[in-house]
C-alpha cells in the first residue's frame, strides 16, 4: 500500500461518522405494542419514537435521557389520528419499563433527565410534540421502580429536570399538579403551540399550569386556559433568565403571568440575561372570581430582594382583558428597582376607568402609547413608586374591538388603536407575528406606525406589490 492510500484510509477512519438513526414505532399493529417496549435505556442521537393514536390511553410513564445533535436531534412525535386527536398518555396506573430506572418518578409522567439508566448527565437536542400527557397528581398512583407508588402533589405531566436545546411543542399538558415544571439546571427551551390547562391541587397556590426555570426560555403560540377547579395557582410561573413570552394566549389563573426571582439558582441570578424579560404580542384575560386582581407580577417573592430581578420588563403590544366587576391592577413591580417600559398595548376593563389602576404600589413605570380604560388610577393601594406617562396614551370605554362578546379582539377599522403605536424600546424584539385562535399564528402585517395590541386591524393593509400595480 502506497502511502498516499495509508493516507487516505487513516483519515476515513478517524472522521466523524453520522450515527445511523433508528425509527421506533409505537401503537396498534406497529413493531411495539406499548411505550414500554421501546428500548428507552438505549436510544440514541437522530432516533425517532413515533407513538401512534389509539382508543385507549397509554397508561405508561417515561424517562428521555438522550444526547441528540443539532443536526440529529432526538425525537418523540405523536402520530393523531384521521380527526386530529393526539395520542394520550395518562399517568393514572401508569407502569414503567423495567430496563430503565430514575430517580424522582413520582415528579412526572414524562420525564426529562435525572436517570441511571440510561445514564446522560445532560440530555440534549430532545424534540416532545403531538402528544396529549395527563393525570399526574394525587390522589393517583404509579407502578415503578419501587412497585405501586403515589404521585406528589408537584408532578407535572412533563417534567423536565435538567438538559439543553430542548423542544416542547404542540403537547397538551393537563390534570396534573403542574402542566410542565422545568428546573433551573435546564438551558435553552422552547414552548410552542402547546395547550395548557386544567392543571393544579385545590386549595393550593404552589402547583401552576406552568412553573420554569432555565436559563434561556421562549414561550410562544401557546394556548393557557384556567386551572382546576378550586385551584389558586398562577397561570404561567417563571424564575428564568432569558424570558421571552409571546404570541401566547393567557385566560384566568391566580395571576395570568408570575415572573419571578430564581430563588434556587444563583446560575440564573449572576446570568446577564435575568435582568430582562420580554413579554410581548400576548393575549391576556382576567375573568370574575380568578383569584388575585393583578395580571401581571414582576420582580420576586421569596424575600430575598437581593436575588429579585431588578431590571427591566418589556410589556408592549398586548391585549389585557379584564372582565371583573371589582378592581384589576396590571403589574405588581415587586420594589422599586424594577421597571417596566409598558407601550403599544390596549388594557380595558368591562368595570369602569375607576376599577383599573397600573401599579400595586411599588416599581417604575414608563407608559407610553397605550389604550387605557378611561378615569384609570395610579394605585389602588397607595403608590410608592414612580410612573412617567409620555402624554402619548389614548383612553376611552371601547378600544374597539370585533366582538368581544366571542373572545374576538381583533380591532375593527373603526377602532382609535390603529397607527397610533410608537417605535419599540431598541432593546425590543420586533411583532412580526400576532397569534391565531388557537396554538396557532400568523404574520403581522404593519402599514407604517403599529395598531395598539396583540393585533393589527384585518382589512386596512395592501400589500406594497398591489400598491405599485395601481
Amino acid at each position: 500500500m502506497n502511502l498516499k492510500v495509508l493516507l487516505l484510509c487513516v483519515m476515513f477512519l478517524t472522521q466523524a461518522v453520522p450515527v445511523l438513526a433508528t425509527t421506533y414505532e409505537v401503537g396498534p399493529g406497529k413493531s411495539s405494542a406499548n411505550i414500554g417496549d421501546a428500548p428507552w435505556e438505549s436510544m440514541r442521537a437522530g432516533d425517532l419514537v413515533l407513538i401512534y393514536w389509539r382508543d385507549t390511553p397509554y397508561q405508561e410513564k417515561w424517562v428521555i435521557a438522550v444526547q441528540g445533535t443539532e443536526q440529529q436531534p432526538f425525537t418523540v412525535r405523536g402520530v393523531p389520528n384521521a380527526n386530529g386527536e393526539l395520542p394520550v398518555i395518562d399517568g393514572r396506573n401508569a407502569t414503567t419499563r423495567s430496563s430503565i430506572n430514575f430517580w424522582s418518578e413520582e415528579r412526572g409522567v414524562v420525564k426529562i433527565g435525572g436517570a441511571n439508566i440510561p445514564a446522560v448527565d445532560e440530555p440534549s437536542w430532545i424534540v416532545v410534540e403531538n402528544l396529549d400527557i395527563r393525570s399526574g397528581r394525587t390522589p393517583y398512583q404509579f407502578t415503578g421502580r419501587n412497585g405501586l407508588s403515589d404521585y406528589a402533589n408537584n408532578t407535572a405531566a412533563i417534567y423536565v429536570e435538567n438538559g439543553r436545546n430542548i423542544i416542547l411543542r404542540n403537547c397538551i399538558l393537563r390534570d396534573s399538579g403542574n402542566g410542565l415544571f422545568v428546573s433551573h439546571a435546564t438551558r435553552d427551551i422552547l414552548i410552542e403551540r402547546c395547550r395548557i390547562y386544567d392543571n393544579g391541587i385545590a386549595g393550593s397556590i404552589y402547583e401552576h399550569n406552568a412553573y420554569t426555570a432555565a436559563i434561556g426560555i421562549l414561550y410562544q403560540f401557546n394556548f393557557f386556559g384556567p386551572l382546576r377547579a378550586d385551584c389558586l395557582g398562577n397561570n404561567l410561573k417563571d424564575r428564568s433568565a432569558g424570558l421571552i413570552i409571546r404570541y401566547n394566549w393567557i385566560e384566568s389563573g391566580n395571576r395570568q403571568l408570575d415572573l419571578v426571582d430564581a430563588e434556587d439558582s444563583s446560575e440564573i441570578v449572576n446570568d446577564p440575561s435575568y435582568r430582562k424579560t420580554f413579554v410581548y404580542g400576548n393575549v391576556l384575560i382576567e375573568p370574575e372570581n380568578a383569584g388575585n386582581s393583578q395580571i401581571l407580577h414582576y420582580g420576586g417573592d421569596s424575600g430575598d430582594k437581593s436575588k429579585y430581578r431588578k431590571g427591566t420588563l418589556h410589556f408592549y403590544q398586548n391585549t389585557v382583558i379584564s372582565t371583573r366587576t371589582g378592581n384589576t391592577t396590571l403589574l405588581r413591580l415587586s420594589t422599586n428597582d424594577e421597571t417596566c417600559d409598558c407601550r403599544n398595548n390596549i388594557v380595558w376593563t368591562s368595570a369602569s376607568g375607576t376599577a383599573l389602576a397600573l401599579l400595586d404600589q411599588t416599581g417604575v413605570l414608563h407608559l407610553s402609547h397605550n389604550w387605557l380604560k378611561a378615569n384609570w388610577t395610579d394605585s389602588h393601594s397607595g403608590l410608592t413608586g414612580t410612573i412617567y406617562d409620555d402624554g402619548g396614551n389614548i383612553t376611552g370605554e371601547a378600544p374597539g374591538f370585533v366582538n368581544a362578546g366571542i373572545q374576538d379582539f381583533h380591532i375593527s377599522p373603526s377602532s382609535p388603536c390603529i397607527n397610533v403605536g410608537t417605535a419599540l424600546h431598541p432593546e425590543a424584539y420586533p411583532v412580526l407575528y400576532q397569534y391565531k385562535k388557537h396554538q396557532s399564528y400568523e404574520p403581522r402585517l404593519s402599514k407604517g406606525k403599529p395598531d395598539l395590541g396583540a393585533f393589527e386591524a384585518k382589512g386596512t393593509w395592501t400589500p406594497p406589490f398591489l400598491l405599485l400595480l395601481k
